[in-house]
């Protein structure tokens, strides 16, 4: 269970080192193509919640993130302990969350930074702990069927019902 917190540390780390790399060496606004029109690293704030919804409600992300983060601790000792998928999956969203919540604490923002067009839909710029999260809850949710299609074996294996 300890490689769980390892792996949230690492996020965390990677994601204000390439954060700081960022707001060091960019303006903001600023955008380098790695691939053009598909990847763009380009500087961005973002006083919001994903897509930039609810700028500005600082006090609510932070009252919302440190409920998260103490949700995923408390899961993650309860829980994770005998499955790998859901530990790493907890550590994911542990250190994605972790990331922006410092940045909406320090900056009071978060920084951007990853520009993408998919199938020409320009995607919203993201970052480190952003990809992190999303990586965590698809694992999740992958655990989650795991578990349920485990639940509904086991009980029809009981009741000798075959599908």
């Amino acid at each position: 269970m300890f490689l769980y917190y390892i792996l949230a540390l690492v996020i965390i780390a990677l994601d204000q080192w390439t954060k700081w790399l960022i707001v060091k060496n960019m303006e903001l606004g600023e955008s380098i193509t790695i691939v053009e029109n598909f990847l763009y690293i380009t500087s961005h704030r973002n006083i919001g919640a994903a897509w930039g919804i609810l700028p500005g409600q600082m006090w609510f992300f932070y009252i919302v993130t440190t409920i998260v983060i103490v949700g995923i601790i408390y899961y993650m000792a309860k829980h994770a302990k005998g499955s790998v998928l859901l530990g790493t999956s907890l550590g994911l969203m542990l250190g994605g969350a972790a990331g922006n919540f410092i940045d909406r604490i320090f900056r009071k923002e978060v920084v951007d930074f990853v520009d993408t067009y998919i199938f020409g839909y320009d995607f919203p710029i993201f970052n480190v702990a952003d990809s992190a999260l999303v990586v965590g809850v698809a694992l999740l949710m992958i655990q989650m069927f795991r578990e349920e299609r485990k639940a509904k074996e086991k009980l029809d294996g009981e009741t000798g019902t075959h599908h």
